[in-house]
């Protein structure tokens, strides 16, 4: 499996290696398939990308910090996009169930009552 290209700025972010990054990738994926019982799949990466997030942010909290900056959290960046993208399917499936009731409505007004 290619690691994403996202890797190498996640772990300059963190402030770790591409190496070990690519480690916690790899270890990220291996949870999410034992998790998920699949390897492919929206469910299926969604859960490998929070995983590795999760990782990284633990392993970066348990290391030593040198530098002045505390190391900056990643993981609430791809929860806020899972989400706002969550929200336009909702938006999407509300209009067409308004859409299919009014329709129904239209043409058979006893189903409407």
């Amino acid at each position: 499996m290619k690691a994403p290209k996202i890797l190498p700025w996640i772990a300059r972010k963190a402030g770790i290696s591409d190496e070990l990054a690519l480690k916690l990738w790899r270890r990220a994926v291996s949870e999410a398939e034992y998790l998920t019982g699949k390897s492919e799949g929206s469910e299926y990466w969604s859960l490998t990308v929070e995983r590795f997030l999760d990782i990284v942010e633990e392993e970066t909290g348990t290391a030593p910090q040198y530098a002045i900056a505390p190391t900056p959290r990643v993981s609430w960046m791809w929860r806020h996009q899972a989400r706002m993208s969550l929200l336009s399917l909702k938006a999407a499936q509300n209009a067409y169930r308004f859409w299919q009731s009014t329709w129904g409505g239209m043409v058979d007004p006893k189903k409407a009552a």
